[in-house]
């Protein structure tokens, strides 16, 4: 099955462009679920869920819509901040030591029971940075917190390009981890648009084609003020579809978020696949 949604939902910028201009934060949710199957979560990538976050998106939601939850900072983010810590400590600034990743993924996992007991989650992403490039150490720091996600469902997304090679898909493969593939600038470094499946679950993520303020900018919304067109749209039709053949789920999702151009270009994706929307 195809979800199609958006990178996060809850905009007070998509007030008149999805939204009504006099809509309440707690209500967006209900709404959106009117016209995606799936929401990709991201607040959850700044602050650990908790037990009754997850029991409030149930709430709101019916049955058959899916969740997907990017994973904390403190998980992904680890060995840059490890490192920012180690580099202090050297210097004597008595920075304290972070959580073993073990406990980090346990309140993590944890948190998420209330939608996996009712079937909505549909997986948890990984999304690492760019610093976080291929290597012995990282690969085994992925196998680490593959281990630690205790069974959850998971999607790695890199964003840099030196993942990109046949021996990783192929880890993938064993660790049981999708590969999540990208639709952003083509940029020296950034990672180009692959199309692979690794696990039963096939992952795109649109994020714009800003080339020119993907690296200069002021916001961080600037990265992603981008509105695709359906021609640019339309090249990855058949590439969606090629995925869907080889998973069982396939989440399709916006992050060309700033005043509802994600929302926009996910009501167009579900038009070219030909989907019926969510009522």
């Amino acid at each position: 099955m195809i979800y199609v949604g958006t990178a996060g939902y809850s905009y007070e910028d998509w007030k008149g462009y999805f939204y009504p201009e006099d809509v309440r934060s707690e209500d967006m949710l209900a709404l959106y679920a009117k016209e995606f199957n799936f929401v990709e979560v991201n607040s959850t990538f700044y602050r650990m869920p908790s037990y009754p976050m997850m029991k409030g998106l149930d709430r709101k939601t019916k049955d058959g819509f899916k969740f997907v939850i990017k994973a904390n900072r403190d998980i992904t983010h680890r060995q840059v901040s490890d490192k920012q810590v180690s580099d202090k400590s050297e210097k004597g600034q008595g920075a304290s030591q972070p959580k073993e990743l073990s406990e980090v993924c346990k309140e993590f996992t944890n948190s998420l029971k209330p939608l996996s007991d009712k079937g909505k989650l549909g997986c948890v992403l990984l999304q690492f940075p760019w610093s976080f490039r291929h290597g012995q150490e990282s690969i085994g720091f992925l196998k680490e917190v593959k281990d630690a996600m205790d069974g959850s469902p998971t999607v790695v997304e890199f964003r840099n390009s030196s993942w990109i090679r046949e021996s990783v898909f192929q880890l993938l493969k064993e660790l049981n981890l999708a590969f999540c593939s990208v639709d952003e600038p083509k940029l020296k470094g950034l990672m180009p648009s692959v199309v692979a499946v690794t696990s039963s679950i096939g992952y795109v993520r649109f994020h714009g084609r800003n080339s020119e303020k993907w690296w200069d900018h002021e916001h961080s919304w600037e990265r992603y003020n981008y509105l695709y067109s359906e021609e640019e749209l339309k090249e990855w039709v058949p590439r969606i579809k090629e995925i869907q053949t080889k998973a069982k789920n396939t989440y399709v999702v916006m992050n060309n978020h700033y005043r509802g151009k994600a929302a926009q270009n996910a009501k167009m994706i579900q038009n070219l696949l030909q989907m019926r929307q969510s009522q």
